[in-house]
């Protein structure tokens, strides 16, 4: 595996590459959830370049940028042992100069994650769209547990008619069921085993719709009920263009739960 720190060596590397390239972005702290996309990407791929890069311009204020978990000696060997070819590490001056070219995210970027995260999608559309013009990869990978960030990112690559296939990867759960997240490691035990109720809550609604139910009002009744006691910032029944439903639409329905644990957000969600 080659590290690589600068833009320059990376364009270097990159136009001596003859085959497909499978590129997965990440912001470090990698976990099984990441690991999951890397292997998919390997395994499907002549090569694989994973980044991992703490964007700033995504945190708004008061958010946990300075705090965000950093593991770079452990990522490597993670990288490493999941057969990665290259390893792209920028520092912030790599990425960002003072007179920047902003990106701006489409008006559904200020639902559910943007209404509370306002221009929090500018700044991953504009470091997701800087990685995809030095890796060129052929397929990128990103997980559906951030749903509404997948999909916008899918919604620029059409509309900026961009050359690369987009892979959404399933999400990967502890054994308890909690989905894997970096910030995870912010909970204490008990807060750790409340927020099982987050999965208990979409496998009910889940197995509500399996079942025939088909009113969004009832399903979300029922879930704020498991989630009962718990800071819950937003239950939402959404189409994949995240507009909000009344009646369930099989093969066209995401349910999304975010519940707080003190600075702590989780997201959690469930394809239909």
């Amino acid at each position: 595996m080659q590290v690589i720190k600068t833009v320059e060596e990376l364009k270097t590397i990159r136009k001596e590459l003859n085959g497909t390239i499978g590129f997965v972005p990440t912001m470090g702290a990698l976990h099984d959830g990441h690991i999951s996309l890397i292997k998919e990407a390997r395994a499907n791929n002549d090569f694989v370049i994973v980044s991992i890069f703490v964007n700033p311009t995504q945190f708004l204020k008061g958010e946990d940028l300075s705090t965000y978990p950093r593991k770079e000696e452990a990522d490597m060997k993670i990288c490493q042992m999941c057969k990665v070819d290259f390893l792209f590490m920028p520092d912030i001056n790599t990425m960002y100069e003072e007179d920047e070219v902003l990106i701006k995210a489409p008006q559904n970027s200020y639902v559910l994650e943007g209404l509370t995260r306002p221009g929090h999608f500018d700044g991953v559309l504009q470091v997701v769209l800087k990685l995809f013009n030095l890796t060129r990869p052929t397929n990128a990978y990103f997980g559906k547990k951030d749903a509404q960030q997948l999909a916008l990112i899918q919604q620029m690559v059409k509309n900026l008619f961009i050359d690369i296939n987009i892979v959404p990867c399933d999400i990967v759960r502890e054994i308890s069921g909690l989905a894997l997240s970096s910030r995870n490691v912010y909970l204490s035990a008990e807060q750790k085993q409340e927020a099982l109720k987050i999965s208990k809550s979409i496998y009910m609604a889940g197995n509500l719709i399996a079942k025939g139910e088909r009113n969004s009002k009832v399903v979300k009744e029922k879930i704020y009920e498991v989630l009962e006691n718990l800071d819950v910032e937003y239950v939402k029944i959404v189409n994949k263009k995240f507009d909000e439903i009344n009646t369930i639409e099989p093969s066209n329905t995401i349910i999304l739960v975010v519940v707080r644990f003190g600075k702590v957000r989780l997201l959690d969600n469930i394809w239909m």
